[in-house]
């Protein structure tokens, strides 16, 4: 395979190192995938403890004929920079939508890749932000939605927090009760919130609640219900961060009849779509720090199912 650095948003505020993998021995212009984090700040293998699971699918698809483009994400690079900037109130228009929308245009000006098949592979909040991404200018072939959730996100955290409770020792989980109680109780109202109000309201990690609500007012289920695109639902079984049995259900449910929609569900595969260790939230940390890589198979699926919808 080919491996080339590449700047994602040259010239922009928020320049981003990148890479590009390309299969060997091209003949002609080549499919490819815009791969899109998932929540946190991540760097362009979305690496999490000993996991790389971006570096995994490229490498994967490249084997199988297909381009991939990964970068570094803004809050990566420029964590600190955004959050002194006076002027800017962060959403995930600005953390992620931006640079995947320039990602996509900056393949299609390149004439090794097939202009008319590139695609989307967006892992976590990528994925759930995937279809809002390609209403809003990536304008992809398809979509690839990997371990997502048509959930608004702090209805997400309140089950993952209510869960991390009910794993604790009695003594833990009453110092911890009143500190998450407290950072639910910022959710009450979030919609009543003016603009304002929700911009000076922080939460943490140099977001504010307008961060929430903007991306609520934006909600995956209404770009799905909206998007006629050929969509590719992946899902581990034993994922403890999207549920197979609430988030890959409710996309069952709101893509039900779709004839250009693929649903795949993984047994005993975790979040990042390996096998599954620990197997609960309350050991995220020791889970990924199992060296392991993204499962053959699902890369497999993946290339096959995009080779099925190019031109």
């Amino acid at each position: 395979m080919i491996q080339e650095k590449i700047v994602v948003g040259k010239g922009t505020k928020y320049p981003l190192d990148g890479i590009l993998t390309l299969p060997d021995n091209v003949d002609g212009a080549v499919p490819a995938v815009v791969l899109v984090h998932g929540s946190g700040s991540s760097n362009m293998d979305e690496k999490v403890g000993k996991v790389t699971p971006f570096r995994d699918i490229a490498e994967g698809l490249a084997k199988q004929g297909i381009a991939t483009l990964r970068y570094n994400k803004r809050s990566f690079s420029y964590g600190f920079k955004m959050i002194m900037d006076k002027n800017l109130t962060i959403t995930v228009k600005e953390e992620t939508i931006e640079d995947a929308v320039m990602a996509s245009r900056l393949l299609k000006n390149d004439s090794r890749i097939d202009s008319n098949n590139i695609f989307i592979a967006g892992h976590s909040m990528g994925g759930m932000l995937a279809p809002r991404i390609d209403a809003e200018g990536g304008d992809f072939k398809g979509l690839v939605i990997m371990a997502g959730s048509p959930r608004r996100l702090e209805d997400i955290m309140k089950d993952q927090m209510q869960e991390m409770l009910g794993s604790m020792n009695s003594i833990v989980r009453k110092l911890s009760q009143k500190k998450i109680d407290k950072m639910l109780g910022d959710f009450e109202g979030l919609y009543s919130l003016t603009d304002e109000q929700a911009k000076r309201k922080k939460f943490g990690g140099g977001t504010t609640l307008y961060y929430f609500r903007e991306m609520g007012e934006h909600s995956t289920e209404r770009y799905l219900e909206r998007c006629t695109k050929p969509m590719l639902i992946l899902q581990g079984e034993k994922d403890f961060q999207a549920k197979a049995d609430v988030d890959f259900e409710m996309y069952k449910s709101i893509l039900k009849g779709r004839d250009n929609v693929t649903f795949r569900l993984y047994p005993n595969l975790n979040h990042v779509f390996a096998d599954s260790v620990y197997g609960h939230i309350s050991k995220a940390k020791q889970e990924y720090n199992v060296a392991q890589k993204v499962n053959d198979g699902v890369i497999k699926d993946i290339a096959q199912w995009i080779m099925t919808n190019c031109d």
